[in-house]
């Protein structure tokens, strides 16, 4: 029996693991102290505790420990760290993956352009790091050459933004990826980001399963895939994937990967961007719509069949497309307020209904909806880790269908607990310019995706509580269920944090909305509002009533009548806008600042945020050092207006 340790957590672990299985492989997790009880390791044959994910001697260590013969890196942590394949490979330990002189090759950005140039590659324009700014034709990209994720990425339009842009990108990547070297290149205002995957063998081999279309993401972090491409004409995808099978013949490549492009909207050509050297966390749309004669892809088997030897056995014409796939990424953030990384711990977490997840067989061409996540009720959401919790993923017939059918599958997702992006994932795959393929690389950069109307989930909220409130009464004669003589039974007043609702139940009003109910069980209410059907989960607690309805999360706290009701910090307080570390403090009590200077960046997530002046004037007040880890809300810095 074959033995892989998986090198990762969450849900790409799960995902390994699942395949490993099926192929009666055994499965070794290994997990950090916040992981112990996770579900990844519950899910392996054997676990092992590591301080770090990345450290590589822990990891190393814990193969051979285990018995495993193959390390599954997943992505992140060490998939694309050239001494952690070097080190496995000393210790007789078969990487999931290509070789340690491939990575070094093709996971930084400036190596990877030069073997592009060699394959006859296109590559964007770059300028070098010692050129003069002015010399520059704006606007420029500033990106790291190491790692990914968008990470240590700043755009800059002006040459006196290049230094600070350089220094956060050069910060941001050191913290990310241990590797502070950067590049400059052309950067293009209105592009499609479109990316190739790939697989070769050890015997000479390399296939593509056609492209995907990544192009909806927000400051270079993507938010939905999909596959195939849907702009590109057939001579476009020919040349891309063509130019990601020579640039990948090229220097050797084994196992799966990513050939990254960007179209230019403006010309139709297209750049090599990157590639990286493992798979994908969208690399579900691909299995979702590609066929291997006939039969479903599993990328993950196909790369464990290659690291034990064996060829393809695939002809690239054996190779095709059916349907249309889209993934959502769900993270733990606040979308609707400057997408800020959240934590704490989950009560109530509903998946929409998974077909995939448990092996149902495709008999139609009908929408199916597949979830990839490790996210439970009552799990404990840190920020040590990177926020994203789960994959949702929809198959259609055709691209329509899969948005129809992944927009149902949004609304059926319920994270309670922690905010996340699910209402706002809702919104943008029912937006107009989503389905009329108008967002480009840098559309969410420029536009603001409209906050659901907080109206019906507050009717849901109301309507809950009057109900299990009646519910809960006493019995009998004097119970206090709005009985009046003579009279129409008196409504409920319900206060949901600032707001009063009125609920009359007997009547079937809320407000001004005419309410009808269909079934209420398990935290999920069907009402019928102004005769539009709705539903919610729902947690209705002593101090606050938790709603998610089209996967958008809200909280109304109870007013507490004898709670202290001090005054609130004034204009010139900065508390942290999320849990995190403090990355460095610019300033000092006593010091003079003007409007919008910088006092301090924090990171949580691997986000980077500074904080600014509201105005000039004095600081007065210092609370946290750089190091320091800090809560939600806690006052940082107070600065006080110059004119008082």
């Amino acid at each position: 029996m074959n033995t892989v340790l998986i090198a990762n957590r969450g849900e790409i672990a799960l995902r390994v693991m699942r395949t490993a299985h099926r192929l009666g492989w055994r499965t070794v997790a290994i997990h950090t102290d916040l992981d112990a009880r996770a579900p990844h390791v519950r899910a392996a044959d054997v676990a092992v505790r590591v301080g770090s994910y990345l450290d590589v001697d822990e990891v190393v260590a814990a193969a051979r420990e285990s018995g495993a013969g193959f390390v599954h890196p997943g992505y992140g942590f060490l998939s694309e760290r050239a001494p952690f394949a070097r080190a496995l490979a000393e210790a007789g330990v078969t990487l999931v993956g290509p070789s340690a002189d491939v990575m070094d090759a093709m996971g930084r950005k400036d190596a990877a352009r030069e073997v592009a140039v060699a394959a006859g590659v296109p590559v964007v324009p770059s300028y070098a790091l010692a050129d003069d700014p002015a010399s520059l034709a704006y606007p420029v990209l500033v990106k790291a050459a190491a790692g990914g994720g968008g990470k240590g990425m700043r755009v800059v339009r002006r040459a006196a933004e290049l230094p600070e842009a350089r220094a956060a990108a050069a910060r941001e990547a050191a913290s990310s990826f241990g590797d502070d070297t950067l590049l400059i290149e052309k950067y293009v205002e209105s592009g499609r980001h479109i990316e190739v995957q790939v697989l070769g063998d050890t015997h000479g081999t390399v296939l593509h399963f056609f492209e995907r279309d990544c192009s909806t993401q927000r400051r270079h972090q993507k938010v939905l895939e999909e596959a195939p491409a849907p702009t590109i004409s057939e001579q476009q995808r020919a040349a891309i994937t063509s130019a990601a099978v020579a640039l990948a013949e090229q220097c050797g490549y084994v196992g799966a990967g990513t050939v990254e492009f960007l179209l230019d909207n403006a010309t139709g050509e297209f750049y090599f961007l990157e590639m990286n050297t493992r798979l994908q966390v969208e690399h579900p749309v691909t299995e979702e719509v590609t066929r291997v004669r006939g039969e479903r892809v599993d990328l993950v088997e196909l790369q464990l069949r290659v690291a034990t030897g064996e060829p393809l056995r695939i002809a690239q014409d054996d190779v095709t497309l059916e349907g249309h796939a889209i993934e959502a990424r769900v993270y733990a953030e606040d979308s609707f307020h400057g997408f800020l990384p959240q934590a704490g711990r989950t009560s109530i977490v509903r998946w929409p209904h998974s077909l995939v997840e448990e092996g149902a067989q495709r008999l139609s061409r009908d929408p199916l909806v597949r979830v990839d996540h490790a996210l439970e009720p009552g799990q404990e959401v840190s920020t040590s880790y990177d926020p994203m919790l789960g994959k949702v993923i929809a198959w259609g017939a055709d691209r329509e269908a899969a948005r129809h059918a992944l927009v149902g599958a949004l609304e059926e997702t319920a994270v309670l607990g922690i905010t996340t992006n699910t209402g706002f994932l809702r919104v943008l795959a029912e937006s107009d310019e989503f389905r009329d393929c108008a967002i480009d690389t840098a559309w969410l950069d420029r536009h603001e995706v409209p906050e659901p109307d907080p109206g019906p989930a507050r009717v849901l909220g109301a309507w809950t509580e009057v109900l299990l409130d009646t519910a809960g009464r006493s019995s009998g004669p004097w119970r206090a269920d709005g009985w009046r003589m003579g009279a129409d039974p008196a409504p409920d007043p319900v206060v949901l944090g600032d707001t009063l609702v009125v609920v009359d139940r007997h009547r079937g009003r809320v407000d001004d909305h005419v309410v009808e109910m269909v079934s209420a069980e398990d935290h999920t209410v069907h009402l019928v509002v102004d005769g539009v059907p709705e539903h919610a989960v729902l947690d209705v607690q002593r101090d606050f009533v938790e709603v998610s309805h089209r996967g958008q999360r809200w909280v109304w706290e109870r007013p507490d009548p004898f709670g202290d009701h001090a005054a609130a910090a004034g204009d010139g307080t900065l508390l942290a806008p999320m849990p995190g570390t403090v990355l460095a403090v610019d300033v000092a009590e006593g010091q003079t600042v003007a409007e919008g200077e910088t006092l301090g960046v924090m990171e949580a997530m691997k986000m980077e945020l500074a904080l600014k002046a509201p105005f000039a004037g004095t600081v007065t007040t210092v609370g946290a050092a750089a190091g320091d880890l800090v809560k939600l809300g806690a006052a940082l810095f107070v600065v006080e207006p110059s004119d008082g």
